[in-house]
């Protein structure tokens, strides 16, 4: 009785598990025959130019899908092609204090994506992604700041624009 059971498990289990399929813990559903990726440079058109920060973004949308796919960087002729320009770079006063200033900061970073599946034509995508980092108003955008609010800010864009183009959420 006992050495039925652990069959039963045994093929409960194994069935359970091939009729799962191959699932990514990262979501994304990147077609077989898709091999490469390339970024192309994302113009800065904002009218506060960060020197820079063209290069940053590509890096870490580079960064992104590597370490999320499979897929191969080659600098052209990619199965997939990113590409975009910045189109705002802000920073603005969110809250005031009783003297007048600002009490929090936010930058605010913009991007236009433009996305080409040269596999599947139907998932090209042209999307702008947005998001901003609050900081002090005691603060200036310098150093440290502006480092820890760039890497926040890419990292949620990047991640947006990777749902948007290969998660499909």
């Amino acid at each position: 009785m006992k050495k039925t059971l652990i069959y039963f498990s045994l093929f409960s289990f194994t069935l359970l598990l091939s009729g799962c399929g191959i699932y990514s813990f990262t979501g994304a559903s990147v077609p077989a025959n898709v091999k490469t990726y390339q970024v192309n440079r994302f113009e800065n058109n904002s009218l506060l130019v960060e020197p820079g920060l063209e290069r940053d973004f590509k890096l870490a949308l580079e960064d992104l899908i590597q370490n999320q796919t499979n897929l191969n960087l080659v600098p052209s002729n990619g199965d997939l092609v990113y590409e975009g320009e910045i189109t705002d770079y802000r920073v603005s006063p969110t809250t005031a204090t009783s003297q007048n200033t600002a009490a929090q900061n936010r930058l605010t970073i913009s991007v236009k994506v433009r996305f080409f599946n040269r596999k599947k034509e139907g998932d090209d995508l042209e999307q702008s992604f947005s998001f901003f980092y609050d900081y002090a108003g005691s603060s200036q955008l310098i150093g440290t700041t502006k480092t820890a609010a760039h890497e926040e800010i890419f990292e949620r864009l990047t991640q947006d624009i990777f749902n948007a183009t290969l998660a499909k959420w």
